[in-house]
């Protein structure tokens, strides 16, 4: 048995955030069964005939339901998971098939996309650990144990840009030339810039020895930057198994990029050559390595990759100075900052940043570059707000706290404009959830409600206008512009987090939920949750059951994995029952609300919900005091059951 409280205010006007939250619970079940019938066949692979020509593509197959098993994690129906596992299935059966896959696993590209893919994996083992432990471990051994190729002890670097389960898949592409398209090559340029003389006019595609025998001899073999985010894979696998060769896997390869930024000046360079030297193949340079700080994405990709890479290194090892794999490069991009319309800025991610900024495109606002090379930074944008958040998050620490608040200052538009739009990450608003954990819009959570409600319907009439469509190869992005299922909203309010970080991270959360009569995770139905605050000492969590007939037992969980400890919970209470009146009054007066504590040091509190109740809990949390696990609250003996000091590297459990 775990703590427990029952909750005894009683619910007499539901607020509008619960009720929004309840229905887009509905619209979301309703919505991903109607994409299922429109997009996929019955073994849950994809409609599609067409083949794929390129070394691209598998991850546009799983990335269409990567937050479905979130979905279901987050409290929704009972069978969404086990369709999640169908879809997984009937597309690992559909890409083999394709020749994208050896052994159910990609068999060899850059880890930007790889990460991307692996996000429905991650999800899947976190929802049912015991069903996918065996695939996740057999996955991340392609990296721990070197006899597959991919790893390179002696050097601590991962031998290739594109790895995988192919061990003769070598080099960037197949044929002669990689296969950049002149949109692209308009939108983000061109690798090795540097090799093409001054003067020399532009070749063809085909012929351009930057897209040839230049990026095959100088960018295909070696590490790069955006391989750290395999560290999430390996991480997933500590979590699963508590083996400890993953966590020494984590901290040498880890480790070994931390010692090649401090050796940078603190900023994280991208490549290694296969001696491991940095900038052994580039004459010096330490950018311009595979989707690197040059080319295509710089900051957006490593960036990504690195905070993955740094919080797997944190959560083995308990040091959070793994983050300085993270702070130096971020703060350097910060202080190279200016302020400028995004019309006037040289931004290559302009798809990104149009649906969100809106009407502000042409208001001055702060912007930093994402890309260096020989002539210094450029590739102006906003500040991508997932890495300061999750640095945030993670330590709670006054410094990155005090990044974020100038970044606020900085920005020439309103941080609680909310707008509705669904980036290819499935996040882009931590501006507003920021500026409401803050205190500065309490609307907030029902603006974002409805904002997602909006992408819902609106995904829906475009599966309606596109569901009898062939779709050829080079539109493949269809499903996931099409994917109905939105979960940011529902992450933020519910679970007090960010969404998960894009290109292979693993999930932040202040607290979770298990519904304890059904015993499986996610908030029961009828159950709606908000976090206001995320302050270790003052976690602020409301839980209404809108029931009006039926009861429901709720379990919180201090953190995505229970790697936090609930120290004490002050919870609100009604012990007088005089506000229901006299049988023969009209009305009702208001409930008298005091407050009530309660020790809990564990991970876990089990709330009673009566019919038509709410209450509100003030949890002061210790921060990463238990060993992250996938464990449940249903394998533990009892309160405080598998505690470990802080920055423990103690053995989690499955």
């Amino acid at each position: 048995m775990h703590p427990r409280l029952t909750a005894s205010v009683p619910l007499l006007e539901p607020p509008g955030w619960a009720i929004a939250q309840r229905e887009l619970f509905d619209l979301l079940d309703r919505a991903r069964h109607r994409f299922a019938a429109d997009f996929t066949g019955p073994d849950g692979r994809l409609r599609y005939t067409g083949e794929l020509t390129s070394r691209d593509g598998a991850d546009d197959f799983y990335e269409v339901f990567f937050n479905w098993p979130q979905l279901y994690l987050l409290g929704g129906s009972d069978d969404i998971l086990h369709q999640a596992e169908r879809h997984w299935e009937g597309v690992t059966h559909q890409l083999t098939e394709l020749g994208m896959l050896k052994n159910e696993y990609e068999r060899g590209y850059d880890w930007f996309h790889q990460g991307e893919s692996l996000l429905l994996l991650y999800f899947l083992c976190m929802a049912a650990p015991d069903r996918w432990a065996g695939r996740a471990l057999r996955f991340a051994d392609l990296y721990v144990d070197p006899a597959h190729g991919n790893y390179d002890p002696e050097h601590r670097i991962i031998r290739r840009p594109h790895n995988g389960s192919d061990p003769d898949r070598e080099g960037l592409f197949d044929g002669d030339a990689y296969p950049w398209l002149p949109d692209e090559a308009r939108t983000y340029g061109f690798p090795l810039d540097w090799t093409l003389p001054a003067g020399a006019p532009q070749p063809p595609l085909e012929a351009d020895p930057r897209l040839g025998e230049e990026m095959r001899r100088r960018m295909g073999s070696g590490d790069t930057a955006v391989n750290l985010a395999a560290a999430g894979l390996v991480h997933n696998a500590w979590m699963l198994s508590g083996e400890q060769r993953y966590a020494d896997w984590i901290t040498e390869y880890v480790g070994a990029w931390r010692n090649r930024a401090a050796a940078n000046g603190g900023i994280l360079p991208d490549n290694v050559a296969p001696d491991g030297t940095v900038g052994g193949l580039l004459e010096g340079r330490w950018y311009g390595g595979h989707y690197g700080w040059s080319w295509p994405h710089g900051w957006y990709s490593i960036g990504h990759a690195a905070i993955v890479a740094a919080l797997a290194g944190a959560a083995v090892t308990g040091d959070d100075s793994y983050l300085d794999l993270v702070r130096p490069a971020l703060d350097e991009i910060i202080s190279h900052g200016k302020v400028m319309s995004f019309t006037a800025a040289d931004s290559s991610l302009r798809s990104k940043w149009i649906p969100q900024l809106a009407e502000e495109v042409r208001t001055p606002t702060f912007h930093v570059p994402l890309r260096y090379k020989d002539e210094g930074w450029f590739d102006y944008n906003p500040m991508l707000m997932a890495v300061p958040t999750a640095l945030w998050h993670h330590t709670a620490s006054e410094a990155d706290q005090q990044r974020i608040e100038r970044l606020r200052a900085a920005a020439g538009y309103d941080w609680r404009t909310v707008r509705s739009f669904r980036s290819k990450e499935e996040a882009g608003h931590e501006e507003p959830w920021l500026a409401f954990l803050a205190g500065d819009d309490p609307d907030y959570p029902e603006k974002i409600l409805a904002a997602a409600q909006a992408q819902v319907r609106h995904r829906l009439t475009r599966m309606e206008l596109y569901r009898d469509r062939e779709v050829p190869e080079a539109d493949i992005h269809l499903w996931q512009q099409s994917n109905p299922v939105v979960t940011e909203a529902l992450v933020q309010l519910t679970w007090g987090g960010p969404q998960v970080v894009y290109n292979g991270g693993l999930q932040q959360a202040r607290v979770r939920y298990y519904d304890a009569t059904a015993r499986r995770p996610g908030l029961p139905v009828g159950v709606a949750a908000l976090v206001s605050s995320i302050d270790p000492d003052a976690t602020v969590v409301d839980l209404v059951n809108l029931d009006p007939e039926l009861a429901r037992s709720v379990i919180v969980q201090a953190g995505a994995f229970a790697e936090h400890t609930i120290r004490t919970v002050d919870h609100t209470a009604c012990e007088d029952p005089s506000w229901i009146g006299d049988l023969y009054d009209y009305g009702h007066t208001a409930p008298t609300v005091t407050t009530r504590s309660m020790r809990v040091e564990g991970p876990w509190l089990q709330v009673e919900l009566p019919r038509s109740s709410t209450v509100r809990l003030t949890l002061r949390l210790g921060l990463r005091t238990q060993a992250p696990s996938y464990r449940t609250p249903f394998d533990m003996a009892g309160p405080g059951a598998g505690v470990s000091p802080a920055g423990s590297t103690a053995r989690p459990g499955a």
